[in-house]
């Protein structure tokens, strides 16, 4: 008789079942750290934006921004803003861009009727900074803000927080304020 090398069917199927047992528990856990940094790294550039604000308000005489742009580029936006000196975030989060797997999208009050000499153009008393994911449940399974307050929330239907009349978070109807 000869000596015959290799593996069975039975062995090869129960190789390809182990597989994808093993692919239909690990795959589910995947999904879900991906959405929980999406929606970390969310969080994180929503309070990089209210930091943003905050610090741009300091060098626009107490007003904030309603054009993110600026706080990129505030030399274009405040006057005797010297070229070269800091900016207040990357274009990436002032652009408004999706990112993280979530739409970014900003609203902001009307610019004040007079405007101090050292102030942009564009100019706002209050702002809302919002995020809803791209993709519910894929990329992220709920909607953040942050505002001029400076206060962080969240909704667990994954829909933008909605805001007052005076431009800020509405925490006590539709977002729950994160700690």
């Amino acid at each position: 008789m000869k000596n015959q090398k290799g593996f069975t069917l039975i062995e090869l199927l129960i190789v390809v079942a182990i597989i994808g047992i093993i692919a239909a528990i690990a795959i589910p856990s995947l999904l879900r750290a991906r959405v929980s940094a999406n929606e970390s790294a969310t969080i994180g550039d929503i309070r990089t934006v209210i930091s943003a604000q905050a610090a741009y308000s300091t060098a626009n005489g107490g007003l904030y921004e309603s054009d993110f742009d600026c706080l990129a580029n505030p030399f274009t936006c405040i006057p005797q803003y010297a070229p070269g000196s800091p900016t207040f975030t990357d274009s990436q989060i002032a652009g408004l861009q999706q990112k993280s797997g979530y739409n970014r999208t900003a609203i902001s009050a009307p610019k004040p009727a007079v405007l101090g000499i050292g102030q942009s153009a564009s100019s706002t008393p209050a702002y809302s900074y919002l995020a809803s994911p791209l993709a519910l449940g894929q990329t992220g399974v709920r909607g953040f803000g942050g505002d001029s307050s400076g206060t962080l929330c969240f909704t667990n239907t994954g829909a933008e927080p909605g805001t007052t009349s005076s431009f800020g978070l509405d925490v006590t109807g539709t977002c729950t304020v994160l700690q």
